[in-house]
Formats: C-alpha cells, structure tokens, sequence
C-alpha cells in the first residue's frame, strides 16, 4: 500500500467515512502519509470504533532512549479521529477541538504488537467525543486519551 496526501475529494463528498475508512484498509485509497512516516496503520474499522497497529522504531527516540511521547500522541490522535471519521456521512468531515492524552508505560523501539483503539464516547450534530487505549499483546495500557472534535460540511 503506497502512501497519498488524502481520501479523494470526490469519495468524501459521495461516500460515508466508514466506507472512506474501509477503502484505507483494503488498500482503495493510499494510506495517509503521517501514518506511514510514522510507522503505524488503520487495520479495522467499524461503525464507531478504530483500530491502528503500530511499532514504533529508534529513529523515534527522545532524549532518554524511549520512544517520544508524540508518537503515542500521534497513534491515539488517529484511532480517536478514525472513530469518529467512521460515523460521518457523505459530505461530512472533522475539525478536532481538544484532544487529552495521557503516557502510562515507556515505549520502547521496535515494540511489536502496540494496537491503539478509539471508541465514540458521544456523537451529536455538531460535535462527537471519543476515547483510546494503547496497549501491547498482553493488555497492559501504554497510553489512553480522549477527543473532542467538530463535524462540518464540505
């Protein structure tokens, strides 16, 4: 799956954002650059929920040799948007107003098996809430966060 800048204009005004988000996973549309510079990816999604897959690597790095905490940030931002973006209908897309993110376990490099899942909290006319969870093959929560975003019309 080759990387793009966006979901075509077009399949945004004619297709709902779960069937948008269903052509990122089975390779309709390119997987968005940020995803791929980062090393992470939409592998399921439903009506409500958003699941990435990632592993972060050593080009990642802080100051103190674990992954930088944006990178967590970055994963969660997306699973937490994804939910959303899986509600919307043709004609609609989001604007994020607020996103909290919260870093609970160091990540390491090159740890597999890191799995970020968004959930809608609420979704109304205008604005929807979402909440995620990091966590490894073994369960254990690496970082958790909430979104609140604005949903507009093209």
């Amino acid at each position: 799956m080759q990387a793009g800048a966006a979901i075509p204009t077009q399949a945004m005004a004619e297709l709902s954002g779960l069937d948008q988000l269903r052509g990122l996973v089975d390779g309709r549309f390119p997987q968005p650059t940020m995803d791929a510079t980062l090393g992470f990816r939409l592998v399921a999604v439903d009506e409500g929920r958003a699941v990435i897959e990632g592993a972060p690597t050593a080009a990642m790095l802080n100051p103190f040799g674990t992954v930088h905490g944006g990178w967590a940030a970055s994963v969660l931002d997306s699973a937490l948007g994804y939910a959303i973006h899986s509600t919307l209908a043709p004609g609609e897309y989001l604007a994020t107003l607020e996103i909290k993110i919260n870093l609970t376990r160091a990540i390491q490099p090159g740890m597999a098996g890191l799995t970020a899942t968004g959930t809608i909290v609420t979704r109304g006319r205008r604005v929807a809430v979402s909440e995620a969870r990091m966590v490894d093959g073994e369960g254990r929560i690496y970082a958790h966060g909430s979104c609140t975003c604005l949903l507009l019309a093209l």
